[in-house]
């Protein structure tokens, strides 16, 4: 038999929330290249791109299994020229990985502005969801 689990509202807002509760203060990274296999992967040949901060308090209250971030600390001097093409999240710790995803400039995980990144410049997040599916 096929394993088809549903999780209703309370439960998928529940998992977001605590999955968010993970980036308060939390660092978010900027990689060029190919995505790591999974979020315990370590980084390869992928370049750091920028690093920027989640806030005290990283995202709002999820919906529908839906957590929007807050406002995200700039990274005012990207640490290195490339096309960011992921991100991987990481607790205050900065050691500790909560997941990776997809960055662009619209549709993606996380999206900017533009996914050209220039060594030195300032970078901003102009979207950023987590998301639990229900189904």
């Amino acid at each position: 038999m096929a394993l088809t689990p549903k999780y209703s509202n309370a439960a998928a807002n529940a998992a977001c929330d605590a999955m968010a509760a993970l980036l308060n203060t939390g660092y978010l990274r900027l990689y060029d290249g190919a995505q790591a296999a999974d979020a315990d992967t370590a980084v390869g040949a992928q370049v750091l791109l920028a690093e920027l901060r989640f806030g005290a308090t990283a995202f709002g209250a999820a919906v529908a299994g839906v957590a929007t971030a807050n406002a995200i600390t700039q990274d005012s001097s990207a640490n290195a020229t490339g096309t960011a093409t992921w991100y991987r999240a990481l607790k205050s710790d900065g050691t500790t990985v909560i997941h990776d995803g997809s960055v662009g400039t619209s549709g993606a995980n996380m999206n900017l502005n533009s996914v050209a990144i220039q060594s030195g410049a300032a970078v901003q997040v102009s979207s950023f969801t987590l998301t639990v599916n229900k189904s």
